[in-house]
């Protein structure tokens, strides 16, 4: 049982698309997240790692986080399934500069994401 949930707590996330990042991000997130699709079911506060590739970039980033959002299935509005994960300052916010650095100019967008 352990070793499924070990499991549970990793998350592969591949963002290609410059719209599919900003929908995801969640800059009001102290160190920042992201908004991961998932049916999987995750508790507030629970610990996950996170292996973020972005765009074109061939490395998979690391991230540890905690999951501070979660969108349960069927929610109203038909908003999309998943969870919102905050970034750990375990990476002195290597992981929250790349993403503000590839949405540069479309944080202060009006346009709705996954979670506000």
């Amino acid at each position: 049982m352990a070793e499924s949930s070990a499991r549970q707590g990793i998350l592969s996330l591949a963002i290609k698309e410059k719209h599919a990042l900003y929908t995801a991000y969640m800059p009001f997130v102290e160190n920042g997240g992201l908004f991961i699709p998932t049916n999987r079911e995750y508790k507030m506060g629970q610990e996950v790692f996170m292996l973020l590739n972005l765009m074109e970039e061939t490395e998979r980033l690391p991230i540890a986080g905690k999951v501070i959002w979660i969108t349960p299935s069927g929610a109203q509005g038909y908003r999309t399934a998943g969870v919102g994960v905050q970034f750990s300052d375990q990476d002195g916010g290597m992981a929250r500069n790349k993403i503000e650095t590839y949405l540069a100019g479309s944080l202060e967008s009006e346009r709705s994401t996954h979670t506000m």
